[in-house]
């Protein structure tokens, strides 16, 4: 199928009523040509992430290609994040993706692009990757490709799910100005996973987690 790369629109979906779904819905798991009005779940813990942080500057922009939903990037200041990284006039990017026909066009970049023109005055912007994880998404070599650099990591297993393998997890990077202070992370926070996102690679529940009552799903693998 060719594809138009000039019919590209990236809608801000974070205060638009009619577009709450796609606050709710990932991407990566809609079909692409499916319908935008189809049902979606308001997970409890998405909707206490969301209630604290759209307040405090949280955005989320959908890429439509020739009308589909094809791509995603969800962001926030680091005392909004989704994540466990710490710093300070720092944004950290939750999560970025592309459905796989429309590799190729650099939409990502795109996307990167309408972040940073929107975030101007941040030191600069963080995000975490993974590198030998079992999930496709919000992989280390991918998120280089957007300039991100990794500027510290640590190897980790999961402690019920594939307790064979191990893979590591990295801080990543993109500073905007000189002689910036680098984001760090909350390595007791990282152990824990997140909570923002129920699609998220290291959501804290999945694998029946939740049924054990422990607080640490991961741990330090040397």
């Amino acid at each position: 199928m060719k594809i138009n790369s000039s019919k590209i629109d990236i809608i801000d979906v974070t205060d638009d009523p009619g577009l709450e779904r796609f606050l709710y819905r990932c991407i990566f798991h809609s079909k692409v040509d499916s319908s935008i009005n189809a049902p979606y779940l308001k997970h409890r813990e998405r909707s206490e992430y969301l209630g604290f942080a759209i307040p405090k500057g949280f955005r989320k922009k959908v890429l439509f290609l020739e009308g589909d939903h094809i791509g995603m990037i969800e962001y926030a200041p680091v005392e909004a994040s989704g994540l466990p990284i710490v710093g300070e006039n720092i944004i950290v990017m939750n999560c970025i993706w592309v459905h796989r026909k429309a590799r190729g066009l650099n939409l990502g970049k795109r996307l990167m692009k309408e972040m940073m023109e929107t975030e101007k005055q941040v030191a600069g912007f963080a995000t975490l990757a993974l590198e030998d994880y079992w999930m496709m998404w919000m992989r280390k070599s991918e998120i280089e490709k957007l300039g991100f650099m990794s500027i510290e990591s640590t190897r980790l297993k999961h402690r019920t799910y594939h307790i064979e393998k191990s893979f590591r997890m990295h801080l990543m990077w993109l500073p905007v100005t000189k002689n910036e202070r680098r984001p760090a992370w909350d390595k007791s926070k990282l152990l824990e996973g997140v909570r923002f996102c129920p699609y998220h690679p290291i959501y804290r529940d999945r694998y029946g987690i939740k049924k054990l009552n422990i607080q640490e799903i991961y741990e330090e693998h040397w």
